[in-house]
């Protein structure tokens, strides 16, 4: 195992204990309610901890994920019952599992209903299985149909549990220019023709004219009808519709 620190742990030196060691160790807390054995023993099994918090996506907070699962741990070694034939690892991991899980759900800064996160996780879950036996990308219509819920539910539920990203956060990037979420929001104090400075479309509308570009940005990034455009910059509608299209086709020649 790598010298790796977790919660202040060293992993590589977390104890190991035989099965022997470790049924010993049990029966002296169930049956003596001894302390130090308690200690020791949830000591030597933090290993499942850790292995649990590997499967997890890195943009979890390891420390925190670590953390709750010694939550569920430490309930396991509470509520084990000794008299089943059954190791402590199968009865402890999923209840690792359920305080990692019951953690995620909870920790987005948006709160939702139970019933949508509910919604979210069988979408998620289903997606999973219909991607394991027909080894294909899942549609939402899919994974609507498998969980029984109409599409909208399901995508409302699943944009429910997305984490929320910063408007700084970079969204493109090359040699000469970069692109952050903001650069993609509209401003009410922008021009009509700051929208042109779009990584993407800035080399296509470098031909247009001023009215050309007015007119594609009042019509495509503001939503205005012709009827509106023709009123604010002094035309008719159906100059308007003219220069949109004499517009549209420069772009297309760029493309």
């Amino acid at each position: 195992m790598h010298k790796v620190f977790i919660c202040g742990i060293e992993t590589s030196k977390l104890p190991k204990v035989t099965t022997s060691e470790a049924v010993d160790m049990m029966k002296r807390i169930k049956d003596n309610n001894d302390m130090e054995a308690r200690e020791e023993f949830i000591t030597a099994n933090l290993r499942l901890v850790l292995a649990m918090v590997q499967r997890y996506d890195s943009k979890y907070d390891s420390d925190d994920l670590f953390q709750v699962g010694c939550v569920g741990l430490i309930k396991a070694v509470n509520n084990f019952d000794m008299r089943y034939n059954v190791k402590f690892s199968t009865y402890a991991v999923p209840m690792i599992i359920g305080e990692m899980t019951k953690f995620i759900k909870e920790s987005t800064s948006i709160r939702v209903t139970r019933s949508m996160r509910d919604t979210a996780y069988q979408a998620l879950k289903a997606r999973e299985l219909i991607e394991c036996r027909e080894q294909k990308t899942v549609s939402l219509f899919e994974i609507a149909e498998e969980i029984d819920k109409p599409i909208s539910e399901v995508a409302c539920a699943l944009n429910a549990i997305s984490e929320p990203v910063s408007i700084y956060e970079s969204v493109y990037n090359d040699e000469d220019d970069s692109l952050s979420l903001m650069d993609q929001l509209y401003n009410k104090d922008d021009t009509e023709i700051n929208w042109t400075e779009n990584v993407m479309l800035k080399k296509c509308v470098k031909g247009l004219t001023d009215k050309e570009k007015c007119i594609l940005s009042m019509r495509y990034y503001r939503d205005k009808t012709q009827v509106e455009i023709a009123s604010y910059i002094g035309v008719s509608q159906a100059q308007v519709s003219r220069l949109e299209k004499i517009a549209l086709a420069k772009m297309r020649a760029q493309f």
